[in-house]
């Protein structure tokens, strides 16, 4: 395995990897180049494991070891000190290894329908760490796929990513490119739209019918203000998380993993 060593933070061989805490430059330059980041060995192996081919990578000169067993094919490896690495991506990479990936084609919402049982549709869930904890929550606790309003963050922003474990590679996700209109789509497809909401009037998540259940699209909303009233609207049933000692809500991940495990407790382990 070639390791190409980078002494200079600026060099154009790196460039995937600069400023790697600028959300919004990221966001610019991610996309459009068809590119996302992966951090930590972990979820670089996850990465490759799911098929998603490397650009490159970058990697702490003192563990390029790490990777020894790797075929990294034509995908070049780059070393370099962590003073370098702080100085080019903007923060400590102290997990050492970072992945510079192609992204593939994203299925469309049918496809990842078709192919699933029960599914989590989220609105306007811009906040990277939220998302990537309700990827991790979905891959462990029987979701299928992730859809989502075309508001919603990036899932392989590289936050998103590492808070999931990698968990983004293990679940489909497509864009409902209309909105609140998809909903309609996942409806006729043959789901249940379940709204989540703190309102007093919504059904106790537990109470659900078994046919309600049955093929469930759990619908969440962003942290802080929620389920907007036309995505309510255009559900099937508003269910609620029975709270004590007056707390109103949960964090929105935390809210998620608590109504996925309820909607599969029943499902053969």
């Amino acid at each position: 395995m070639p390791v190409h060593e980078i002494t200079d933070p600026d060099d154009d061989r790196i460039a995937d990897y600069r400023a790697l805490t600028d959300v919004e430059l990221r966001t610019r330059w991610e996309p459009p180049h068809g590119l996302f980041i992966a951090e930590g060995e972990l979820v670089l192996r996850r990465a490759l494991r799911a098929g998603y081919p490397a650009r490159s990578y970058l990697v702490d000169a003192k563990r390029v070891d790490q990777l020894a067993d790797l075929d990294t094919g034509d995908a070049p490896v780059y070393a370099a000190t962590p003073d370098v690495l702080q100085r080019a991506t903007g923060f400590h990479v102290h997990r050492g290894v970072l992945a510079s990936f192609h992204r593939r084609p994203l299925p469309s919402a049918d496809e990842v329908l078709a192919a699933a049982r029960r599914v989590v549709v989220l609105e306007d869930v811009n906040n990277h760490t939220n998302l990537g904890a309700i990827f991790r929550g979905a891959a462990a606790l029987g979701v299928d796929a992730v859809l989502l309003s075309p508001t919603c963050a990036d899932p392989l922003y590289r936050r998103s990513v590492r808070v999931s474990m990698g968990e983004v590679f293990a679940v489909p996700y497509a864009k409902l490119e209309r909105w609140p209109a998809g909903l309609d789509q996942v409806r006729q497809a043959g789901f249940t739209v379940l709204a989540m909401t703190p309102a007093p009037d919504a059904v106790p998540i537990q109470r659900l019918t078994p046919a309600q259940r049955e093929r469930a699209a759990l619908l969440l909303g962003a942290e802080g203000p929620g389920l907007t009233e036309a995505a309510q609207s255009a559900s099937d049933v508003r269910v609620v998380l029975p709270m004590r000692r007056g707390v109103d809500s949960l964090n929105v991940a935390a809210a998620a993993a608590v109504a996925f495990w309820e909607l599969g407790r029943d499902d053969p382990l």
